[in-house]
């Protein structure tokens, strides 16, 4: 039998909204023996039901909802139906802008799939799990299991997988960092395809899961800026060409998606040695070698040095790590944010597009905006907005559950103000 836990009144706001989460100034009481970890029923103050989950007393989020409907039997079948359902909804949603729409991507992601604090990345024949919840972490094997038997119904074959559960953020639910193999070893340098792009995943040390799958199609949209500004015979650069900078550039995406889609003098900035190594081979990979260029640099201090130069782009790209991971940063991270985008809106040359982006759910779509703004009124550029784009589908946005929905990415044409 389960443990019973009763709501205070007047919360689970967020929960009855459709959210996934029960904190711990929300609890009333419980009754019934239980051990963190162990699935629990979730009621309000009313007596109503609101479903179950699993229940941690290390974590603040203390309940991590499974299932709306109290009678769910959690069991093999169950975990079948959910990772069903995550791949049924990825065939539906990441197939319709290119022929390598399966070939990686995120096949479960947490909350939004209906299974918290569990992430499956898909590179080509290889899974990567990681763990971030107590509840989760018993049932991973057994929920990997039916996801490698799901796919197989559509004739894909999984050759192995490994757990990148190394996340600090698992200190929080009393559990260790851990990553390994799961069952056979393999090589964990693992070959993708993506908009027409060949890369090596190392998925043993790359940063995350070994790869940013969330920007997907906000490359791809780079990507085809870049050639509709090319076939302009008036571009910006008058001369059929097109220089690029893509800041934070990590394993060379924005920058070899914009070399590939035709510019020819395209220069990547990381402040990783290991990442600009990944870059230039993932360069070479693609006969792009000769267009774009990759170099280890503090993009903070790289873009005053560059705009002393009198350096200018037609295009410059900000894809800068996460500036904060919890709300009381905030405050920082917006100095962060505007610091950043004054510096890149500096390098662009007049209309000239940039395009800049945060992946922190704190950093909410609003702030962002107003953020960005300010940088550019503090430079004296005036902003026209191409595109708003968000994280790719295979990273699904739960509505009432703001931890899912974290990368805001804009594209804008750049003008001086005269």
């Amino acid at each position: 039998m389960s443990a019973l836990v009763i709501l205070k009144k007047n919360e689970g706001r967020l929960l009855k909204a459709g959210g996934a989460w029960v904190f711990d100034n929300e609890i009333e009481s419980i009754t019934g023996e239980y051990e963190n970890g162990d699935i629990v029923i979730v009621k309000d103050n009313d007596g109503i039901a609101l479903g179950k989950g699993f229940i941690n007393n290390n974590s603040k989020i203390r309940i991590r909802l499974l299932s709306r409907n109290t009678d769910t039997v959690i069991d093999e079948a169950f975990f079948r139906m959910r990772v069903r359902d995550a791949w049924n909804y990825r065939k539906s949603v990441m197939n319709a802008e290119t022929d390598d729409g399966l070939n990686s991507l995120r096949i479960i992601f947490g909350e939004a799939d209906f299974l918290p604090g569990l992430t499956v990345d898909k590179y080509n024949d290889v899974l990567v799990v990681q763990s971030l919840s107590l509840g989760i972490d018993r049932f991973k094997e057994t929920i990997i299991n039916e996801l490698k038997e799901v796919l197989k119904e559509d004739g894909i074959a999984i050759k192995g997988v490994y757990e990148r559960s190394d996340a600090s953020v698992r200190k929080k639910e009393g559990m260790y960092l851990h990553k390994g193999f799961i069952g056979d070893e393999f090589d964990t340098n693992v070959p993708i395809s993506e908009n027409g792009i060949r890369y090596t995943v190392d998925v043993v040390n790359g940063q995350k899961t070994g790869f940013f799958l969330d920007q997907k199609y906000n490359r791809l949209a780079m990507q085809r800026l870049c050639k509709s500004v090319l076939n302009n015979s008036e571009n910006i650069g008058g001369k059929g060409t097109l220089k690029v900078l893509d800041c934070f550039t990590h394993m060379g995406t924005f920058a070899l998606n914009c070399a590939y889609a035709g510019a020819t003098d395209v220069t990547g900035l990381d402040i990783s040695e290991f990442a600009v190594s990944q870059a230039n081979e993932n360069a070479e990979k693609n006969n792009l070698s000769g267009s774009v260029k990759f170099r280890c640099a503090d993009v903070l201090d790289e873009l005053p040095r560059l705009e002393k130069e009198g350096e200018r782009f037609d295009i410059v790209i900000l894809d800068p790590p996460a500036f904060t991971k919890s709300r009381e940063a905030t405050k920082n991270a917006i100095r962060g944010y505007r610091e950043i985008n004054m510096k890149g809106l500096k390098l662009v040359r007049d209309k000239g597009f940039f395009a800049t982006c945060s992946c922190s759910h704190f950093m909410t779509e609003e702030l962002f905006k107003q953020t960005v703004l300010q940088a550019a009124k503090s430079v004296h550029k005036r902003l026209r907005q191409i595109e708003f784009r968000t994280q790719s589908p295979d990273h699904p946005i739960l509505w009432a559950a703001d931890e899912s929905y974290y990368l805001k990415f804009i594209v804008f044409q750049v003008v001086d103000e005269k």
